[in-house]
């Protein structure tokens, strides 16, 4: 049997427990491999909390730790705030010197978390992204991917001479792209203090100066989001997106708008499933118009045989 007397690394466990199966003791401190009940580390530092909680209220009333490292804040959540009150933690009232020397450190602490120029564009910027983030309804991890994205502009000075509104937006428009979360230009701009240009033009030096990698925008995920505006069922939706996979094995979705092709194909879905609506209605669920969603329709039906349209029907059935 090897004991060591110190915590081994990644590659000595592997060595000692090929197989990965391994436990800890934690009243002993010590790794155990589970297969041959060998000793890898023993002695092994606890470097978790010294007390103990049993229920969600307890954890966090025994806590003695802040928030999470946040990005998507100019001081990534890491500075403290002083507060004050006109009573002390006993409950006593303080006295007016006391207020006052209160007051007075509270406005200087506020004046030296903001201290160069990049703090007052990155609070500026990052309330305007949380701005953008909460009328989209986007995820906390498109949030911070955005944030990432503006910072690094930032650092790069590509922000100089340009709006700090339409560079936020861009980078909101570039994280939603990087996450495959559905979100077009003209939504995002719907919402912007800029026009779809400037935001168009800034996400075009981003991709070119930050070497984003961006994936191709999979119409599948816009099909699923219109459906769910027009309130069509699985059904439908499962319909559509075995429609564009056979549009794509055909190439007829090369060099069209996802949202148009996923438009029309939601639009075929809810003809087939007896869960009419109008293109009317899916073209504004899409953001496109309607001669758009009726020229990809007639390329659909025109590729789709009707063998194919029946068949998945009956398989979404």
């Amino acid at each position: 049997m090897v004991i060591r007397p110190s915590e081994p690394s990644q590659e000595d466990i592997l060595s000692q427990c090929p197989s990965g199966n391994i436990i800890y003791d934690e009243v002993r401190g010590e790794w155990i491999c589970a297969d041959s009940g060998e000793v890898i580390a023993e002695h092994v530092i606890d470097r978790g909390p010294e007390w103990r909680a049993f229920t969600a209220e307890e954890r966090d009333r025994r806590s003695r730790t802040g928030g999470p490292i946040n990005v998507a804040l100019h001081d990534s959540g890491l500075s403290t705030v002083i507060d004050w009150y006109d009573r002390d933690v006993t409950g006593r009232k303080l006295d007016l010197k006391k207020r006052l020397e209160l007051i007075r450190m509270r406005k200087w602490h506020s004046r030296m978390r903001i201290q160069s120029a990049m703090d007052r564009n990155l609070i500026q910027a990052l309330d305007e992204l949380d701005r953008l983030a909460d009328q989209l309804n986007l995820p906390r991890t498109v949030r911070e991917e955005a944030a990432m994205i503006y910072r690094k502009a930032v650092e790069r000075e590509l922000v100089r001479g340009r709006a700090i509104d339409s560079m936020v937006a861009a980078a909101l428009y570039a994280a939603c792209r990087i996450h495959g979360v559905p979100r077009t230009l003209d939504e995002i701009s719907k919402f912007a203090k800029s026009t779809r240009k400037e935001i168009a033009r800034c996400y075009r030096l981003l991709l070119r100066e930050l070497n984003l990698k961006i994936p191709i925008v999979d119409a599948s995920d816009h099909a699923q989001r219109i459906a769910s505006i027009l309130g069509l069922s699985g059904m439908t939706v499962k319909t559509a997106i075995e429609i564009i996979q056979k549009a794509r094995e055909r190439g007829v979705t090369a060099g069209r708008d996802p949202a148009g092709v996923a438009a029309a194909a939601v639009y075929i879905a809810a003809l087939l499933n007896d869960e009419r609506r109008t293109q009317k209605e899916v073209a504004m669920a899409a953001g496109v118009t309607e001669v758009t969603v009726r020229n990809r329709y007639k390329e659909l039906i025109s590729v789709l045989s009707s063998e194919e349209l029946r068949g998945g029907k009956k398989q979404s059935e």
